[in-house]
């Protein structure tokens, strides 16, 4: 499978630089057999009394910092936290670093480096660990605001509040499950009214979902882990809404890849803590999901490979000409699309 299949135009124009206003005015693509144009307020109305959706309620932290090693300016953006002090990076620029170097971010916070790695990526030994490292982190970090958003001078203020799901509650990511930005407390009480259950997993998204798939054989691409956790009062209710008939939502591709990762061979959810790096390409067999609720992504990038995986390759690819045309935003600002899972994809 060629890294190629998965690519697509995409006018920049449609790339959105800043979201809706309000969160829940976002259009919404509802992609089955065929295509509807829809709000991201429709959504209660196409969903069932019974239904569960899973949020991802991991919250982005600060995590782009700015320093010194001696004279030189150095960029980290934090991505894993390993222990209690210790974080793998993409550092820029990261040819000249080397282990034992510091890099100064402030007169009370820096960072060691301990190993370098391939790609940009070390490992860092941070001054600080727990509730002084994110104090620090607040201080001195900036939001890492993915590349295609354009922010010269650094992300603003409005950014600071935009770039979090209102549902954000645990501190660790460093990109935010984007699919969860569209829903505001409106649309939440419309789906209570609707009696869709809500439930919530942790994923803590890493800053390896920007890195382009530079590999012409997807097969030799190899994902970075994440870290997740799904509790047992999650995983029950997910378990016995499917024994009676409900569907499982899954809100955001980090839920998805969560979910799927810990089910088991038989559908069964149990309680899952721990890294996945699950890679779903076109073949995989899906356990957990029923529909997806994702933003349009990067041509040639594993997250559309994901959806193709999940609705079907020719089925997505029509999905996307059809948004391109109808003047869709995409990626992490921009609109939503409702994937409905297709058991026997046609590939192209």
């Amino acid at each position: 499978m060629r890294t190629d299949d998965f690519d697509f135009d995409l006018p920049p124009e449609l790339i959105a630089q800043t979201p809706a206003v309000p969160r829940d005015s976002s259009r919404l693509l509802d992609i089955d057999a065929t295509l509807r144009d829809r709000r991201i307020m429709d959504l209660p109305s196409l969903l069932r009394a019974g239904d569960v959706m899973v949020f991802n309620d991991t919250r982005v932290i600060p995590a782009r910092l700015t320093g010194r090693r001696g004279a030189a300016k150095v960029e980290i953006t934090l991505h894993k936290q390993t222990s209690a002090d210790n974080w793998l990076a993409f550092a820029k620029p990261a040819r000249r670093l080397k282990p034992g170097d510091r890099i100064d971010f402030g007169p009370d916070f820096h960072a060691e480096v301990e190993e370098k790695r391939t790609g940009g990526e070390i490992s860092v030994r941070m001054s600080q660990s727990g509730d002084a490292f994110m104090t620090a982190l607040v201080r001195h970090g900036a939001v890492p605001l993915p590349p295609y958003i354009k922010r010269p001078e650094g992300p603003d203020a409005a950014d600071l509040e935009q770039y979090q799901t209102i549902y954000a509650r645990h501190d660790g990511a460093v990109a935010a499950p984007t699919a969860g930005l569209h829903f505001s407390e409106p649309l939440f009480a419309a789906l209570d009214d609707a009696g869709v259950t809500r439930v919530s997993l942790t994923l803590h998204v890493g800053a390896g979902t920007f890195l382009p798939v530079t590999a012409d054989d997807v097969s030799d691409h190899a994902m970075h882990s994440e870290w997740g956790r799904i509790d047992a009062a999650t995983a029950d209710t997910i378990n016995t809404a499917r024994q009676a008939g409900g569907r499982v939502v899954a809100v955001g591709t980090t839920v998805l890849r969560l979910l799927e990762s810990a089910a088991r061979e038989d559908g069964h959810l149990p309680p899952f803590e721990g890294d996945t790096s699950l890679f779903i390409l076109p073949g995989f067999k899906f356990r957990i999901a029923d529909l997806l609720l994702t933003n349009f992504h990067l041509p040639r990038s594993t997250l559309f490979m994901l959806t193709c995986a999940f609705a079907g390759e020719a089925r997505m690819k029509a999905a996307y000409a059809h948004a391109v045309r109808e003047r869709y935003r995409f990626y992490s600002y921009g609109d939503a699309c409702l994937l409905h899972r297709d058991d026997q994809p046609q590939t192209l």
